[in-house]
């Protein structure tokens, strides 16, 4: 008895097996309808926003920002992936490393733009990636399942916390980076600036380290920032000081939960692609069985679907009813893509939800099925059970 007790203790240890039941999470309608919603959104206003400033300036590049911005996250997404299937770790961060090159480049060029849709997106994933990390945390902690609207309205009521959280850690690192620039413009005074830059340099140093140590904990904890929120109910300063606590606390365990949910996620994305793919694949090949012919009307209309390009090449319609069809078929495949990047968003904010429910549990030692719960709906039981009658003295 002692010993199955023992065992049972041990294995209850290795709570990471949890972060399987992502999967289940994130691939349910609700998680999948909320982030649709948002990445259809976020590519209205980049669209809307390519229009508008193609408008306003005669050298606006033809493909637009947002075309590029989309092009540089697919190339380097997928090239991480083949790197991590690979065991390429060196090329994984190559990937990574090549995505912030590109998307700095654009925002060099374009840095208005990019600050405006910054903000949009920001606020669109505020609703959208906290109701569903809402939806995450009730189902892990309670195996309950609160419908859309119920989600969207806390993540709503909660928007400030959700938006303010990831920008608090730059803007700290700004206004901290502050007083070194003002120690470096002293030491622009001749003679004297040099002396007192010198003397408080210590003080530089000590800023540095604020810096580092911020700079560290918003790039390994902002993964938990918005499950803090969801889960607890926490304001900005209390989602950024627990997902910094659990990072410094234990970094090994927060590394080690990360990579699990890395590797589980390509599995389960490559599966949602394949999926699709064979979705398309079939579509197509049964069209192509039922036109006679040379197939070259559904060749012009539809070249046919890629693993790694589901939208496939343009066609060459050759006229308007098939650039009619053509527009129509392709509005279909991108409704598809946008299922297929929805998974990835619904998956990132349900693992890390779990991921958070894991490191809370280890570092503050509570419950997995402790979360927060609003007031707002509790019931008041009435001191006196009318259904009894009263008593006569």
């Amino acid at each position: 008895m002692v010993g199955e007790k023992e065992s049972s203790t041990v294995f209850d240890n290795f709570l990471f097996p949890k972060i399987f039941h992502t999967f289940r999470i994130a691939i349910h309608w609700k998680t999948l309808v909320i982030a649709f919603l948002a990445v259809v959104v976020i590519c209205l206003a980049g669209r809307i926003m390519d229009l508008i400033f193609a408008a306003a300036s005669s050298s606006w590049s033809q493909d637009g920002v947002f075309i590029r911005l989309w092009e540089a996250a697919s190339v380097s997404f997928h090239s991480a992936l083949k790197s991590l299937f690979a065991f390429n770790i060196l090329g994984v961060a190559e990937s990574i490393a090549g995505y912030f090159v590109a998307v700095g480049s654009i925002f060099k060029d374009h840095y208005i733009y990019c600050i405006i849709f910054c903000v949009i997106k920001l606020a669109v994933i505020s609703v959208c990636g906290g109701a569903i990390c809402r939806i995450a945390a009730l189902q892990f902690a309670r195996g309950e399942k609160p419908g859309v609207s119920e989600a969207l309205r806390f993540s709503t009521k909660k928007f400030l916390s959700f938006f303010i959280t990831p920008l608090a850690p730059v803007a700290m690192i700004i206004f901290i980076g502050l007083f070194i620039f003002l120690l470096g413009l002293i030491g622009n005074i001749p003679r004297v600036g040099e002396l007192l830059m010198s003397v408080f340099m210590f003080l530089a140093f000590f800023a540095g380290a604020l810096l580092a140590v911020i700079f560290i904990g918003a790039i390994a904890g902002f993964n938990l920032m918005f499950p803090a929120v969801a889960y607890d109910g926490s304001d900005s300063f209390d989602a950024i000081s627990r997902s910094f606590g659990y990072v410094y606390a234990k970094p090994w365990r927060m590394g080690f939960y990360t990579l699990v949910a890395l590797v589980y996620g390509a599995i389960c994305y490559m599966f949602v692609r394949f999926f699709a793919f064979l979705m398309l694949l079939f579509t197509y090949w049964f069209l192509r069985l039922g036109i006679l012919g040379d197939n070259s009307k559904l060749t012009a209309i539809w070249p046919g679907p890629r693993f790694w390009d589901l939208v496939g090449p343009s066609g060459l319609p050759a006229n308007w009813t098939q650039s009619l069809s053509s527009f129509l078929i392709h509005l279909c495949i991108m409704i598809v893509v946008g299922l297929v990047v929805s998974f990835i968003i619904s998956f990132y904010f349900s693992a890390n939800t779990i991921i958070y429910s894991l490191m809370r549990n280890k570092v503050d030692n509570t419950t997995l099925e402790d979360i927060y719960v609003p007031f707002n709906k509790a019931r008041t039981e009435p001191s006196v059970d009318e259904s009894e009658p009263k008593e006569t003295q």
